[in-house]
């Protein structure tokens, strides 16, 4: 059987003269890491959503109307424009997956930390901002908690061992709940979520 070299490099975007190279074996390593980077965001997501469940709009929470995650305030910055009740309740998946991606998975820099810690981080940036998110992860690797996730912070990250991280992140996540004066009244939802996000991303750790 023979490699079909010309179709590989039609699907990994290069120049198809049917002669595998170094450009050719660079754009393979390229298009396949962006596939599983991808897969890390979708299957991240799966699991927001599912803690986020569908619309609310309760009285002691601040983001107001809130549907699959995404509060009013959140929806009308994406679209440019106010949104209705009946706006709100009709978001679904497909609508704010970029919304999760650009906001929240891109913000902390998910493709670039390991999978189980960007679960976690991810997780924390939907729930608490992005921002908040960032400076919890530097405070744990003990870097400057600027709120941006760069070089150094990565750099830090790799450092440590990956259970170890999600462990002490999620921990740090329980103890900033417990500080909040609403703890009383979503704590044991908090709690459970920072769970079970941690169970998943054990399962995650090689």
């Amino acid at each position: 059987m023979t490699t079909d070299w010309k179709l590989i490099q039609q699907w990994a975007g290069v120049t198809a003269d049917g002669v595998p190279g170094g450009q050719t074996a660079k754009a393979i390593i390229a298009k396949a890491g962006l596939r599983e980077a991808k897969d890390a965001f979708a299957a991240a997501l799966d699991i927001i959503l599912h803690h986020e469940g569908g619309y609310s709009n309760h009285k002691s929470d601040p983001g107001g109307r809130t549907n699959l995650g995404v509060t009013q305030r959140t929806w009308e910055a994406w679209t440019g424009k106010p949104a209705t009740e009946a706006e709100m309740r009709s978001l679904t998946r497909e609508m704010v997956t970029p919304v999760y991606r650009k906001n929240y998975w891109d913000a902390v820099k998910g493709g670039e930390l390991p999978g189980p810690v960007a679960l976690c981080v991810f997780d924390f940036g939907v729930n608490a901002g992005p921002s908040r998110a960032a400076k919890l992860l530097q405070k744990v690797v003990g870097v400057a908690q600027d709120g941006q996730i760069g070089p150094a912070t990565i750099a830090a990250v790799k450092g440590w061992n990956v259970r170890g991280l999600v462990e002490a992140y999620q921990d740090a996540r329980r103890k900033y709940y417990q500080s909040l004066p609403t703890f009383k009244t979503f704590g044991r939802g908090w709690l459970s979520r920072v769970t079970e996000v941690e169970a998943k991303a054990l399962e995650l750790v090689k």
